[in-house]
């Protein structure tokens, strides 16, 4: 009987390594379902170009906030950080707000800064528009952050490509070609 039992001992060893192993994949099964899911939502730096003679005082991309932007300007400054779904989606929209002052090349007597000078501010400050749109963001596969185009007559549009301008593959030249009109038509 010495035999069989040396068996069964052999045997004993061998289903518990089994075991162990289905043991073992079952963990890692149950880990992998732990492992942090990817990101709804990813961060979005803001930047801006200026397609106009206006000055772009201050906007905003959904409520985050970007760089002021000289008249024909922008592209330079980023600021942190919108967020932007992780996958685009069909009537994925964006909210832009600016702040517009379409006269920021004067040049006044008055010493900067003088008693004067903030009188004629606030007189200049009062012609400053705002404006609010809502804009569709372009299909993307993947996203680099807001690319914001403040064009003529209060238009705006917003893409998410990780092209630069100066890239052949940038998609948007055309933007950069606009050219502002006398007169805007009627709204």
């Amino acid at each position: 009987m010495a035999g069989p039992q040396l068996v069964d001992i052999a045997k004993g060893p061998a289903r518990m390594n089994r075991r162990l192993g289905w043991l073992l994949c079952a963990s890692v099964l149950v880990l992998a379902g732990c492992a942090p899911a990817k990101p709804k939502m990813l961060a979005a730096p803001v930047m801006g170009y200026n397609h106009t003679s206006a000055a772009i005082n201050s906007f905003s991309v959904n409520g985050a906030g970007g760089a002021g932007i000289g008249p024909h300007q922008g592209g330079g400054k980023q600021s942190c950080c919108g967020v932007l779904p992780a996958q685009w989606r069909p009537g994925l929209t964006a909210v832009v707000e600016w702040e517009k002052d379409p006269t920021p090349h004067v040049n006044w007597p008055e010493p900067l800064f003088s008693d004067a000078w903030r009188k004629r501010m606030e007189e200049h400050e009062r012609h400053y528009s705002r404006h609010r749109a809502e804009v569709v963001i372009p299909h993307y596969e993947k996203s680099c952050g807001y690319q914001v185009h403040f064009l003529p007559c209060d238009q705006v549009q917003v893409n998410t490509t990780c092209f630069t301008p100066q890239h052949p593959d940038y998609p948007y030249k055309e933007l950069f070609q606009l050219k502002e009109p006398k007169e805007c038509p009627a709204s």
